[in-house]
């Protein structure tokens, strides 16, 4: 494994994790792990981190079986095996509601929510009131586009959120950490990422966002940076911080 490359990943996400204050002494963190490259990544450069970082926290790992055949998530529990992570897979019934009982027409939204309810169940049943989730840069700025063209607003989901109905927060640990290398380092390290089968996959309006972006940036390299560094400046809710950072 390449254990350069990861050490350099983690300090990325240990910017992040500074900045705005994610992980406190004696904190439980659970890592919700899709079998994405995203979430198996943060939970290997949360695992590092955990090796020398100044305040000592727990971690684990917690996976959702949304019901989707042809899903093993076997090598993600070999992964957290040797890593010596904590895992615990669970099945939930969020598909056969959302595409065989309901027939949703915009499924993605009501996915969403179902995943995030089961989620916060799951580690709080655990004493866990600490979920660190795979979001990374890309996606913010695809968050704030589609809330800016979709909406007529200027929102995003926030590095740290406290729900207070459920006691849990969310900390989102890669949002300094830009996909493209996430993608090349999920390859160096060889990470038994799970493939996603949803049919919406590559038909919803995230991706509409991600293809408009992708042409734009061929004009405008830097378009997303900026879009990111104004985010920060504001700045919107929970994005606010003095550090400015090279993304991407």
């Amino acid at each position: 494994m390449n254990i350069a490359a990861l050490n350099e990943f983690t300090g990325i996400i240990r910017r992040a994790v500074d900045d705005y204050g994610m992980i406190e002494e004696g904190d439980r963190v659970a890592v919700g792990v899709s079998g994405g490259k995203d979430s198996l990544l943060l939970l290997l450069a949360l695992k590092h981190l955990q090796s020398y970082y100044p305040k000592h926290f727990e971690l684990e790992a917690i996976t959702l079986e949304l019901g989707f055949e042809g899903m093993d998530f076997t090598p993600v529990r070999e992964l957290c095996e040797e890593w010596d992570i904590p895992y615990t897979c669970l099945k939930t019934d969020i598909k056969e509601i959302v595409f065989d009982i309901r027939h949703e027409k915009n499924p993605c939204s009501l996915c969403a929510k179902m995943r995030r309810g089961a989620l916060n169940d799951a580690i709080k049943a655990r004493g866990i009131s600490k979920l660190a989730l795979g979001h990374h840069f890309d996606d913010a700025v695809e968050t704030f586009m589609m809330s800016l063209i979709f909406e007529g607003r200027m929102s995003c989901f926030r590095p740290v959120t406290y729900l207070d109905r459920s006691g849990v927060t969310q900390i989102r640990p890669m949002v300094y950490a830009g996909e493209m290398k996430i993608v090349k380092l999920s390859q160096e390290l060889s990470l038994p990422v799970v493939e996603n089968p949803c049919p919406q996959d590559k038909t919803s309006k995230r991706h509409e966002i991600k293809e408009l972006l992708k042409t734009m940036g061929e004009s405008y390299p830097d378009m997303k940076s900026k879009i990111f560094g104004a985010m920060q400046r504001l700045p919107l809710p929970g994005w606010g911080v003095e550090n400015n950072t090279d993304l991407g």
